[in-house]
């Protein structure tokens, strides 16, 4: 089944200006990219653009909790250690794999109607989620949440969860070409300094990537100061932890960009999470400095319980709109940086080969996007990006297209139950609420 789309505006995170011309999909990938001049080919399905659509790669929601859409909304408006001690952690001890489940599902409702086609995920019970993730047809990362705590039948948490992710790796990684897993330590103060050096030792043993949380505040700072008896970077150095090919760290608030020219960080990514940071009051993470060096940089929106949206087209704004805030200088953080870090870049960090562009050959994860809107007026080829990061909005997202496949479209879910989904998710969350 090939799909044509005609006359549209294409763009990317490398590109410099839009190019307005035709993109023939097939066979789950890009096929053939054609100038408005050429001939467009014959095609099963044709979306005729007429000059008022675009076309971009779909959003890669580098850092999340999908299940947390339950938990949205609970402890608004407290510091992060206060809202995960007293109000997230006591309803996550009500979480069972079925609600896990529907929650997830209810997330990927969201993320599919904003735009996003893969996305990170760290939580626990897992499997679920990678069943809702194929079901759908949607990308994702997966990585079990380890974490220090109580021994059960003489086996610590530590030990069990890290037997759960390998678990989950080789279930999971790779299946269908649309999951990747990686381990999940939870933070610096979540698993013992111990019990991350064999979590490192693993993962360079066995060529799995890592994703975990660092940095996130100013306590975690002091925390690793004043328990451990190092500074950050000797954290990283002595556990050789950029030296794991895919190590994808979270937030990286506190992070200081001059580690950049004495650690080598090219193999490492930092997911910039802006909205949720500014919430729970963590501070700004340098990302202006940070485009300067040697390390990938992605972009994410980290759980709905602390953002409180899924929604990567807000997590670019922000991102784009609050450094050039911070820095007084409105050149800072340009557009298309923050396209490529939406999109390529997180798929790239994750293992996603041949996505997050749109070239030929590559994997047809589309975004079909709406220009014929009042707040698209004056939009052309030289100023599109700008547009989409500044002006538009995930109301404009018409379709979702994941392997060449249309996963949403004008409002319809292709592969989920949308009604279903929605009232399992609110049974799940009135039993946690309760």
């Amino acid at each position: 089944m090939a799909t044509l789309f005609k006359d549209v505006f294409i763009l990317d995170g490398e590109r410099e200006r839009a190019q307005r011309g035709h993109i023939l999909v097939s066979k789950g990938r890009i096929q053939t990219l054609l100038e408005i001049s050429e001939t467009p080919p014959a095609a099963d399905k044709v979306v005729e653009g007429g000059g008022h659509m675009a076309v971009l790669p779909g959003f890669v929601n580098a850092h999340t909790h999908a299940a947390m859409v339950l938990l949205r909304g609970l402890g608004e408006e407290a510091p992060l250690m206060e809202w995960l001690q007293k109000k997230i952690w006591p309803a996550e001890e009500k979480l069972t794999p079925e609600y896990i489940y529907w929650g997830t599902a209810s997330a990927i409702l969201e993320m599919l109607a904003t735009g996003t086609t893969c996305f990170a995920d760290m939580y626990f019970e897992m499997d679920g989620v990678a069943q809702v993730a194929l079901k759908a047809g949607i990308r994702a990362a997966l990585c079990r949440g380890i974490t220090n705590g109580p021994p059960v039948d003489g086996v610590s948490k530590i030990h069990r969860s890290i037997e759960d992710n390998l678990g989950l790796f080789d279930r999971w990684h790779g299946r269908e070409g649309l999951l990747t897993v990686q381990l999940g330590p939870h933070a610096p103060y979540t698993v013992p300094f111990g019990d991350m050096e064999k979590i490192v030792e693993i993962a360079k043993a066995r060529g799995i990537g890592l994703h975990f949380h660092f940095l996130e505040t100013e306590w975690e700072l002091g925390y690793i100061r004043d328990e451990l008896k190092m500074t950050p970077e000797a954290y990283l150095r002595n556990l050789r932890i950029l030296e794991v090919p895919g190590v994808v760290l979270a937030h990286g608030v506190w992070m200081n960009p001059d580690w950049a020219d004495s650690l080598d960080m090219s193999q490492a990514t930092i997911v910039h999470n802006p909205d949720s940071n500014m919430k729970l009051g963590s501070g700004v993470m340098p990302l202006d400095t940070w485009l300067d060096k040697n390390v990938g940089l992605a972009l994410g929106t980290d759980g709905a319980s602390s953002n409180n949206r899924l929604d990567m087209w807000d997590a670019m704004r922000s991102a784009a709109l609050l450094h050039k805030g911070v820095s007084r200088n409105p050149t800072s953080v340009p557009a298309l940086d923050i396209l490529r870090m939406a999109t390529f870049e997180g798929a790239r960090a994750f293992g996603f080969a041949n996505k997050g562009l749109i070239r030929e050959g590559w994997m047809a994860d589309l975004i079909l996007v709406d220009l014929d809107q009042p707040h698209y007026l004056g939009v052309n080829e030289e100023n599109l990006t700008n547009y989409i990061v500044y002006a538009g909005s995930s109301s404009d997202i018409s379709g979702t297209m994941v392997d060449g496949k249309w996963l949403y479209r004008n409002g319809v879910y292709a592969t989920l139950d949308k009604n279903e989904i929605l009232q399992k998710a609110r049974e799940a969350r009135k039993a946690i609420t309760a």
